[in-house]
């Protein structure tokens, strides 16, 4: 199973000051909107999601369909897919997409063994 690209999504106090501050390690805003309070920001390979007001906890993010230069890749694992194996897994789903539902975009989230949320978000 393929989760896709990975990056961490942080809950931010002050967006631009975390912006200045990562920006200062070498990464770069290569998306996002400021005006609606988030920036994605990447340095090679690595991402990482700042996002003011929007969740309580940092999340751990994966996009199906992606790799982390941010490219659509073929053939990729459906989130609808993602989930059946959790769930036949045993993996409680805290947020589902009906299984019944077309292709394209959807998103589910569980939680880990520790209370870490993970958002497993398909864009296309």
């Amino acid at each position: 199973m393929d989760l896709g690209a990975f990056s961490i999504s942080l809950t931010v106090a002050d967006l631009d000051a975390s912006r200045e501050f990562y920006e200062k390690l070498g990464f770069e805003v290569v998306g996002g909107a400021a005006d609606q309070n988030y920036l994605i920001l990447a340095s090679g390979t690595t991402l990482i999601g700042l996002f003011h007001r929007m969740f309580d906890k940092n999340i751990l993010t994966f996009n199906p369909g992606l790799n982390n230069e941010m490219v659509e890749v073929e053939p990729f694992t459906d989130v609808r897919e993602i989930q059946a194996k959790l769930e036949a897994a045993g993996i409680e789903i805290e947020s589902k997409v009906d299984p019944e539902s077309a292709e394209g975009a959807a998103h589910i989230t569980l939680i880990d063994p520790d209370g870490n949320p993970i958002l497993i978000d398909q864009f296309r």
